[in-house]
């Protein structure tokens, strides 16, 4: 269908462009950015988006759909249309699932059902070793050839630095991203809080600032060993954001993010034993905050992610240390980008391209995160004006644990098209 979107705000980082014009969608393209359609384009559907911004589609880099093994969170289904919902059109998948994901057949479902339910586009980011065991390494080059836009091990540690190694070397031979969540095993010692003062207070495991340093320290010389290309998921720390830094300047490939999460709470916030603020890596101080925020526009963090982790209820019903950690958060991922625009720590086009072109280039996905002629019309239309309070119980996920509820909000998306395919909004 030939779509044409007129009028609106049309924001691309990626390309430099935010002006007031309009988009035209032919099939699964965008055919045309500018105020006159292309010769001969007739469009079928025709969306004003006078008073609204006109945005490329999300892409998140974290998000847990449920499937396959924990049906009984989520399920590729709900968290696809929340995520749409929210303007989000492109979802990674960690391989922590049950199976994991450590074989092509494993990737070919988690295809199969994004085919299935029709909604965001889904990729995979497949085990660094079999089982995540952190002895035998995966069959990486099977793994990218069925689709793979990266490996990890997520948390599960290796079983020695030259495994580590051997890992590494491989992945780069094969042109994979190696997504490392950087944390000591020894270190954390099952801890559920940052250590420090609160931590104390409460009388909490604690989890130390250099449980993320020294992970990052340890591989920084295998990186430059192996010339491997890694990103660092999920940054909690400004030494560690300091660390990646500062080896990016020295030459090293790698990159970074941080989920929205840890640019708004601190250690404080769980300081009455709130569970919805158990986080892993656990949420930090109020200078670690401060930092991350500032290494948005200084180079130190390159992507903004939910870490999207949808629970059932009673996961979060029982003392601190024994919740399960993590957040139900890709209906507030936008949101409180958006919210970092208000407080003005970023501009709006460098709000934006933290969660589109950045973590595209991120994921290789160069035709996705930006609204250029041939890209992929994967597009979101927010209305700037819109007020709203967050309302986990409304969530289209089945996950409702967030510890934003209350929260005031401004912005909301109207309608996302994924692959020129309206599958959020209604057509006028």
């Amino acid at each position: 269908m030939n779509t044409a979107i007129v009028n609106g705000r049309i924001v691309d980082p990626a390309n430099g462009i935010d002006t007031i014009t309009s988009i035209f969608i032919s099939d699964d393209r965008i055919e045309h950015v500018g105020t006159e359609p292309p010769p001969g384009f007739e469009a079928e559907q025709r969306i004003d988006a006078t008073g609204h911004w006109v945005i490329p589609g999300l892409v998140d880099l974290s998000a847990r759909l449920g499937e396959p093994g924990f049906e009984y969170k989520a399920d590729i289904d709900s968290e696809s249309l929340a995520a749409v919902s929210a303007g989000i059109t492109t979802l990674c998948c960690p391989p922590d699932t049950s199976p994991v994901i450590d074989a092509p057949a494993e990737i070919e479902f988690i295809e199969q059902r994004q085919d299935e339910v029709g909604l965001a586009r889904i990729r995979v980011i497949a085990a660094l070793t079999q089982g995540l065991a952190g002895k035998q390494l995966s069959e990486m080059a099977a793994l990218k050839a069925a689709g793979c836009v990266g490996v990890s091990n997520v948390f599960h540690p290796m079983a020695s630095g030259n495994v580590t190694r051997s890992a590494l070397a491989y992945a780069a031979s094969h042109g994979l991203t190696v997504f490392i969540h950087p944390e000591d095993r020894d270190l954390t010692n099952d801890g559920c809080i940052h250590e420090g003062a609160v931590a104390t207070r409460l009388g909490l495991p604690a989890v130390p600032e250099a449980a993320e340093t020294s992970a990052i320290g340890y591989l920084l010389p295998i990186i430059q060993l192996t010339g491997a290309r890694v990103h660092f998921c999920r940054l909690s720390t400004a030494a560690g954001m300091n660390m990646v830094r500062r080896a990016r300047t020295d030459g090293l490939p790698v990159t970074a993010d941080v989920c929205a999460h840890q640019l708004f709470l601190t250690e404080m916030d769980a300081a009455d034993f709130n569970p919805l603020c158990h986080t892993r890596p656990p949420l930090r101080t109020q200078r670690d905050k401060a930092a991350l925020r500032k290494g948005l526009t200084e180079n130190g963090i390159d992507a903004i992610c939910s870490d999207h982790q949808p629970h059932e209820l009673d996961a979060k019903l029982a003392p601190f240390a024994v919740t399960e950690p993590g957040i139900s958060a890709l209906e507030t991922l936008l949101p409180l980008t958006l919210r970092l625009v208000e407080e003005g720590v970023l501009s709006l086009s460098q709000a934006i391209a933290q969660v589109t072109c950045n973590p595209a280039r991120i994921l290789g996905q160069h035709d996705l995160g930006h609204l250029g002629t041939g890209a992929a019309a994967d597009v979101c239309i927010v209305d700037p004006a819109a007020e709203w309070e967050c309302e986990p119980r409304r969530f289209r996920s089945r996950g409702k644990n967030s510890p934003f509820a209350g929260w005031p909000f401004r912005g909301r998306v109207t309608h996302t098209f994924v692959g020129g395919e309206l599958v959020y909004g209604s057509a006028p």
